[in-house]
């Protein structure tokens, strides 16, 4: 047990601790621009111009339908090979999952807001217009923030499985948690030990996550305020 002990206090906590630093690195702005063009895209599918809410459901069918895997292979390996005004973008590991995880997240928020900005009556609407609001004003401070609330529990869902499919960024070479734990594996042969510590890691990041987004709930939450009454 001993020899357990010290072989992930010396070799494998230390290395998983910078491979957290990294995740983290990760995982906040692709939670964090993923919600916010999660609420955009949300928005423009119920109240945009008719062309727009096609480019926006287009978008969502696309991200939605096809795995984040492919989607990853093609912001890392497939994007340099396109030119565009005759240069190539290429992107580094951390940036093409940043961009892949916060577009792919977002087409998951969209559809939690779409739903929860459905839900607000059009009495609510007809009501800010007669004050003078116009259509913008009227979305930005009246219906949004209910619909924030209501799809808070959701979009915190997909925060959380975020956290997890966050993993997938070592495919294409990123040294994220999951990486750095395939390779102490391939070097020492002591896969137990290793992705047990690791399992242990994402749960603890999902363990954190799940505790703050209770929080903010409750921070925004309003007294006798209830989804199912207006």
């Amino acid at each position: 047990m001993s020899e357990y002990w010290r072989f992930l206090q010396d070799v494998v906590i230390p290395a998983l601790n910078q491979g957290l630093w990294v995740s983290t690195l990760l995982i906040v702005p692709s939670a964090l621009m993923g919600l916010l063009l999660g609420i955009v895209v949300g928005a423009l599918r119920v109240y945009g111009p008719a062309p727009l809410r096609k480019v926006n459901e287009a978008y969502v069918s696309i991200f939605r339908g096809t795995p984040l895997v492919v989607q990853l292979f093609f912001w890392y390996f497939a994007l340099p090979h396109i030119q565009i005004m005759g240069a190539r973008l290429v992107l580094s590991p951390m940036a093409a999952a940043i961009l892949g995880f916060s577009l792919c997240s977002a087409a998951y928020h969209s559809e939690y807001i779409r739903g929860a900005l459905l839900s607000i009556r059009q009495g609510q609407i007809n009501a800010a217009q007669a004050l003078g609001m116009t259509k913008v004003q009227t979305i930005i401070s009246v219906i949004l923030p209910q619909a924030l609330r209501r799809a808070l529990p959701g979009c915190g869902n997909e925060i959380i499985y975020l956290i997890k499919y966050s993993s997938l960024a070592s495919i294409i070479t990123v040294s994220d948690l999951t990486g750095i734990g395939r390779t102490i594996a391939k070097q020492t042969w002591r896969n137990i030990e290793v992705f047990a510590a690791l399992g242990i890691y994402y749960l603890l990041l999902v363990t954190v996550a799940t505790l703050i987004l209770r929080w903010v709930e409750l921070r925004i939450s309003l007294p006798g305020f209830e989804q199912a009454k207006n």
